[in-house]
C-alpha cells in the first residue's frame, strides 16, 4: 500500500485522468444528443412525440390516434 507523497501523487494522477475522460465523454454525448434532436424533425400534433421522417409519423398517427383526422402534411405521404 502506498503511503505519504507517493499516495498523493497517485491520487492526483488518477483524478487528472478521470477529469480528462469526463471531458471527452461530455462533448461526445452532447454532440450525439444535438444530432438526435435535429434528426427528429416532425412532431405529432396530438401527443407531441417526435419522429424522424413523415412515413414514421404517418404510421404513428394511424396506429396511436385512429380517431383523429390525419393532419394535412401527412395526406400526401
Amino acid at each position: 500500500m502506498a503511503r505519504g507523497h507517493q499516495k498523493k501523487l497517485s491520487q492526483i494522477r488518477f483524478q487528472d485522468k478521470q477529469e480528462k475522460l469526463k471531458k471527452q465523454q461530455g462533448h461526445h454525448v452532447n454532440d450525439q444528443k444535438k444530432a438526435a434532436q435535429k434528426a427528429l424533425a416532425y412532431v405529432c400534433v396530438v401527443c407531441r412525440s417526435q419522429m424522424p421522417d413523415p412515413k414514421t409519423y404517418k404510421q404513428h398517427f394511424q396506429n396511436k390516434h385512429p380517431k383523429f383526422e390525419l393532419p394535412p402534411e401527412l395526406k400526401d405521404v
